[in-house]
């Protein structure tokens, strides 16, 4: 099946130390390939994986559910843990979510946490109405491209897949339940305005977290799909500083 473009995966062998990226709900690794070029342009050995079911059509990703792409993340890592004396695991919008989901069942395999708008749940009243909705329509407007930098597309679907929200959903559930799990350091990249993902799921993640090294980020100048703003320099650049404050053998 034909990939958007910029869908295709992308990956780097570099030094000791490695990045997994993961992109967001309805994207593709076009949204964090600036990000995975400036990481390995730095000597880091970089992995960012498209999901199943993203990069081809809505159709394709209603038959896909989170545990799919969690799978897909979890290889990747693994990928990186063969080759890597350390990883560190990035992700934007539900990417982060799958990073902090990694994080509860990997522990200290992993050594730190750079996490940009990261989703964990949604007070929108039309959330009840999702498990039904998902039964009778199979998409719904579209959460892409919102970027504030004129000019700039996020390649993503158009149209939301119901089915594959409804498990978005899910993931949401079981990651919020085992966020005292969480030890490992952690950097948050948060939007003061984003239109997909309220301050809500920061809050929840700051409160409930088990770790005792954690900062955020507060970026003025983005909307969602900050990795492609007009902060994303500050994005690219926080991580990495990140990584070598942290890294034993980062370059």
């Amino acid at each position: 099946m034909p990939l958007l473009p910029g869908a295709a995966p992308f990956m780097h062998e570099g030094g000791p130390t490695g990045v997994l990226l993961c992109h967001g709900f309805t994207g593709t690794p076009q949204s964090l390939r600036p990000w995975a070029e400036h990481l390995a342009a730095a000597g880091l050995t970089v992995e960012l994986p498209r999901l199943p079911g993203h990069g081809t059509t809505p159709q394709e990703m209603n038959r896909t559910g989170w545990e799919d792409w969690y799978a897909e993340v979890d290889r990747a890592f693994g990928r990186l843990r063969d080759r890597c004396d350390e990883v560190f695991v990035m992700g934007l919008s539900m990417g982060g979510t799958l990073a902090i989901r990694l994080a509860e069942q990997r522990g200290p395999e992993i050594a730190g946490l750079v996490l940009v708008n990261p989703s964990l749940l949604t007070k929108r009243p039309d959330r009840h109405l999702l498990p039904l909705l998902q039964l009778l329509v199979p998409t719904w407007t579209g959460i892409s491209s919102d970027i504030k930098k004129p000019g700039v597309t996020e390649e993503a679907y158009e149209r939301v897949p119901l089915k594959a929200a409804y498990s978005l959903s899910k993931l949401w559930t079981v990651t919020r339940l085992d966020l005292g799990k969480v030890t490992n350091p952690i950097l948050v990249f948060r939007s003061s305005v984003d239109h997909v993902v309220e301050p809500d799921s920061c809050i929840e993640l700051q409160a409930k977290v088990g770790s005792s090294d954690v900062r955020e980020v507060v970026l003025e100048d983005s909307y969602h799909v900050a990795t492609l703003d007009n902060d994303a320099e500050t994005i690219f650049e926080g991580s990495l500083e990140f990584v070598r404050r942290l890294a034993r053998t980062a370059s």
